[in-house]
């Protein structure tokens, strides 16, 4: 019994840092095809969509876009393995768009798990 639980608290910490990396990996991959799928939105429209539209520009077409040749995603937009929506800045100036989640905290900032995940264009 000694034994188990010795076992245990060496490999419980260990376990649960992967499931850390694996979700931030998880989000990485699903921010990546969010961002491929935001580029052929632009390909098509000649811009990313604005603030109004966010992410759903991507699966339904807005009522002012005659060139929308979507949906740019093959399932539903996805939340992050947290359980939140990504976050969707538009462009602005010095940058054309941002792609974010907060990590486990929901919360801007953090470390390790708690960490946010973003892509700039």
């Amino acid at each position: 019994m000694v034994i188990i639980g010795l076992l245990a608290a060496y490999v419980g910490p260990r376990y649960f840092t992967q499931i850390g990396k694996s979700e931030q990996s998880v989000a990485r991959a699903q921010i990546e095809s969010l961002a491929k799928a935001l580029d052929a939105y632009r390909l098509d429209t000649g811009s990313y969509p604005g603030a109004d539209k966010g992410l759903n520009a991507l699966m339904s077409k807005p009522n002012d876009d005659s060139k929308w040749q979507g949906p740019y995603l093959q399932r539903a937009i996805p939340l992050d393995p947290w359980g939140r929506p990504y976050v969707y800045k538009p462009p602005s100036a010095g940058s054309d768009f941002e792609l974010l989640s907060f990590g486990r905290d929901g919360q801007p900032g953090g470390e390790g798990d708690k960490a946010d995940v973003s892509y700039r264009e």
